[in-house]
């Protein structure tokens, strides 16, 4: 049941809220002055306050009121505060909105007026609770799973990526091939790091591959090693990437781009351990676990007969599809922070521009355009201009309601403000400062 406290040193006022409050199932604490507030406030939770503007008869300024808000407003920033306001208060009363006041009422109230303000702002303050909850398990859930796993310093807070962490962190402990997907610059390699941090060959070698920036002519010598002699240029043996990795964890990056003779050698060595070096008849017996990773739609290349679908099942025992940097939004600033230079830090227009941007390059867009920023800009707090980003493509604006559309919403909304607000579009401050300017009365 949700609580309400009273601040108003007119028991007549704290026991008709009271009454009224009892039938909509809502508990009440009364405080008759501002410092009997504070300490209810200190002493339990609550929900909502109702507070008046003035508290000693020989005073009608409301300054009283004011000091009150904000010593609430300091201590309790998110606890929606309505004022009790005579008419005389009303200017007053609007600029501590401004300053963060939930609403105004001005006495006498209406009843249903003021259980429609109640209703809406309780509603908003148990959404803001359980999303408080909910980011407080989150970061509970984050800092268990760091604290019992090697992420390799991952930066991570969005959920998205917790769950990709955490699912990584457990497939670690099979010896089955893993198949990391997602789109170019996600960090594909990292997850793969993980996977060996955490796996039974943690003390092996991690050994990476990219299988797209070789020519294909020199793929099959990379994986497996050659034989002096086996090409044009190899004056001497040496070893294939399957041999440094033996007892480790082997990389393989773009694995769609690797040849069709590649592949089907690939595929023996994942089912038998077993390979010929280029050039060479001797067999060779490796131990390797083997992580493999692409951005490209492989059952899209199995149909078009550019990758074999035995090979693809071979590496796919187990997925892991990484999002794209903007499918998780709320890792964008802590790894922007991170890539930052120490005693640098982003203006707030520099992280809004690095929230609406879409992020096509991933996480390595984003470290190169913070590195760049920082490299460029002489201010201690980057701004928005020094990222270099595309303006964000914006959204049609709303049309400007006009006298009668604020007047029409203020009706249907009972002169319920923070209702009309919403129906129109706008912040309840804004809609304040539309009513100050056209002259209008909230009754």
């Amino acid at each position: 049941m949700p609580t309400v406290l009273i601040i108003d040193d007119n028991p007549a006022v704290a026991t008709a809220l009271e009454v009224l409050f009892s039938l909509h199932d809502i508990d009440t604490v009364h405080a008759d002055g501002p410092e009997a507030g504070l300490a209810a406030l200190a002493r339990e939770p609550v929900d909502l306050v109702i507070q008046d503007m003035n508290f000693r008869a020989d005073t009608t300024s409301g300054d009283e009121g004011a000091a009150l808000f904000e010593a609430i407003h300091a201590r309790h920033p998110e606890l929606p505060v309505v004022l009790l306001t005579a008419w005389t208060h009303l200017e007053s009363a609007v600029g501590l909105v401004k300053a963060g006041a939930a609403d105004y009422l001005a006495k006498p109230w209406d009843d249903h007026k003021l259980m429609a303000t109640v209703a809406n702002l309780l509603e908003l303050s148990a959404s803001r609770r359980e999303l408080e909850r909910r980011r407080s398990r989150e970061r509970r859930d984050r800092h268990a799973l760091e604290r019992a796993h090697d992420l390799r310093g991952t930066v991570f807070a969005d959920a998205a990526s917790e769950r990709v962490l955490s699912l990584a962190v457990q497939v670690a402990r099979s010896e089955l091939p893993v198949l990391v997907t997602g789109p170019n610059g996600a960090g594909k390699e990292k997850i793969a790091e993980i996977i060996h941090a955490n796996s039974a060959v943690r003390d092996g070698p991690f050994v990476a591959l990219n299988c797209g920036a070789l020519p294909a002519e020199l793929i099959e010598a990379e994986l497996f090693g050659a034989d002096a002699g086996a090409y044009t240029g190899a004056n001497r043996a040496r070893e294939g990437k399957f041999e440094a990795a033996d007892g480790g964890t082997l990389f393989l990056d773009e694995i769609g781009n690797l040849p069709l003779a590649g592949q089907m050698k690939l595929l023996r060595v994942l089912e038998t351990g077993r390979f010929e070096r280029l050039g060479s008849n001797r067999e060779r017996q490796v131990r390797v676990r083997v992580v493999s990773a692409t951005n490209a739609d492989l059952p899209t290349s199995i149909a078009d007969g550019r990758f074999r679908e035995d090979l693809y099942y071979r590496l796919n025992a187990i997925e892991l599809r990484v999002p794209a940097l903007a499918e998780r939004p709320d890792d964008i600033l802590p790894l922007a922070r991170h890539f930052l230079p120490a005693g640098r830090a982003l203006s707030r227009a520099a992280e809004r521009a690095l929230l609406a941007h879409r992020w096509p390059g991933n996480v390595r867009e984003l470290r190169n355009a913070v590195q760049r920023a920082a490299l460029l800009s002489q201010e201690a707090a980057i701004a928005a201009e020094a990222l270099g980003l595309p303006p964000s493509a914006a959204s049609p604006a709303a049309p400007e309601p006009d006298r009668a559309a604020i007047e029409a919403a203020l009706a249907r909304a009972g002169g319920v403000l923070a209702q009309a607000a919403t129906e129109l579009g706008l912040s309840r401050q804004a809609l304040y400062r539309r009513i100050d300017r056209l002259g209008l009365r909230r009754d």
